[in-house]
């Protein structure tokens, strides 16, 4: 062995002992641009004709069929032809590679095939999109980037109505902006990590110049440690429809004041006349809209629904924005609630105890997103799959903000709370009529 060959020897020997754990640990980027990107890219070219043949992944030019004498017969392709593939591409925790599609093949076989690619090539995850006609695009992650979400590399100060809460699966800030999606529906069933996202919102929202609204007919017990800093907290369906019903003539009002102005939206009135923005959280919306079958209570929650409706339809322009959060989603709930979906842009999907829930939130925006949204274990608290009115979607997970957190943010902005006329003089009605009762 020359000195230049033993040279290098222990180099690797050095880097694979000493060097590389210390870099894995201080820069896992540089380490897997350095260490793991060349090796799987090692594995996903050598290993990719015999994955795709496995898993039906490849096609042939000459016909499967046969006719000997009178029997049709089918076999398998002598000859099988993977689809061309690019060089597998780097990215900071993993690397993507573009499929282009033989004519005749869907991206459905590769969505099937995800966990085998996974396990081939050695990595945490294959996710798979289909961005346009004839191309699939593989993104393969080495590790899972949600395992522990911290704050997001060069995470900026947000503008007005936008909240960082959370770390995206491909690495990105998990933002929720409402100047870009202006209403969102969050579902999740019980610890799947729907109430910590709710409380990481708040608290974003909280330091902002807006105006929160709660719905919480449980009685308050979620939204109710955010009451120094909600202009109004509904605890039951009376005093919901008391706060829906203000809000609805405080839309009007703002329409009058975009017309004056000559403005289509109050984002074009001067700001000295610009009402303030409005987010109004629902929590629990099943609460809301179920009954036990009495007139009056199916005329309360139809009522609470026309109104929902009406500022979802309306709301964006005017600055009221809607947080539609439950356990579950289902046209059970009544008519209503696949109307007031479909004027939901924004969704966010946690793990669910139905597929009906997963459908509903994302299938008619994405059913790749439905099928991955009803993966998520018991173990992963905080994920969720979030898509918006685009047609993207990825995975999430919402930074941790416990109780505790949320006391002190409430407490500490909760001289910013506004005062919007006829909130407070509503639930006052309906608190003397109960006690009247």
């Amino acid at each position: 062995m020359g000195p230049i060959a033993l040279v290098l020897v222990l180099i690797v020997l050095a880097w694979r002992w000493r060097l590389g754990r210390i870099v894995r640990e201080r820069r896992p980027a540089w380490y897997w641009y350095l260490t793991g990107y060349p090796v799987a890219v090692v594995r996903v070219l050598a290993s990719w004709r015999k994955v795709a043949q496995l898993n039906d992944l490849s096609v042939t030019h000459k016909p499967t069929r046969a006719v000997l004498g009178g029997l049709a017969v089918k076999g398998e392709a002598l000859r099988p032809i993977a689809p061309r593939i690019s060089f597998p591409r780097p990215m900071p925790n993993g690397l993507s590679v573009v499929v282009q599609l033989h004519p005749g093949q869907t991206p459905v076989p590769f969505l099937v095939a995800a966990d085998a690619l996974a396990h081939a090539w050695r990595m945490f995850a294959v996710r798979v999109t289909s961005p346009e006609r004839g191309v699939v695009h593989l993104v393969a992650t080495a590790a899972d980037p949600l395992a522990a979400p911290g704050a997001a590399p060069g995470s900026s100060p947000l503008s007005l109505l936008a909240a960082l809460v959370g770390l995206l699966e491909n690495g990105r800030a998990w933002v929720m902006d409402f100047r870009r999606v202006a209403h969102w529906l969050i579902v999740g069933a019980t610890r799947s990590g729907k109430s910590t996202l709710l409380a990481r919102l708040i608290t974003e929202l909280a330091p902002q110049p807006v105006a929160l609204i709660g719905i919480d007919c449980k009685g308050g017990m979620e939204l109710g440690i955010f009451a120094p800093r909600l202009s109004a907290l509904a605890t039951n369906r009376r005093e919901a429809l008391a706060v829906l019903s203000a809000l609805v003539v405080d839309m009007q009002d703002r329409m009058r004041t975009c017309r004056f102005a000559g403005a289509r939206s109050i984002w074009d009135v001067p700001e000295e006349q610009r009402p303030i923005p409005v987010v109004l959280i629902v929590d629990e919306i099943a609460e809301l809209f179920l009954t036990s079958g009495s007139k009056e209570e199916k005329a309360e929650a139809e009522q609470c629904s026309t109104y929902l409706l009406r500022i979802a339809q309306l709301g964006a322009a005017l600055g009221l924005h809607l947080v539609i959060a439950g356990q579950r989603v289902g046209s059970d709930l009544g008519p209503g609630i696949t109307a007031l979906r479909a004027q939901l842009g924004g969704r966010v999907c946690h793990r669910v105890n139905d597929p009906g829930t997963a459908e509903m939130t994302l299938g008619d925006i994405n059913k790749d997103a439905a099928i991955v949204a009803q993966s998520i274990t018991p173990d992963e608290q905080g994920v969720a799959v979030t898509a918006s009115d685009e047609g993207g979607w990825v995975r999430g997970r919402s930074h941790l903000t416990t109780v505790a957190d949320a006391q002190q943010a409430a407490a500490r902005y909760a001289g910013m709370t506004p005062h919007l006329p006829g909130l407070p003089r509503a639930l006052e009605a309906i608190d003397g009529e109960e006690g009247a009762e």
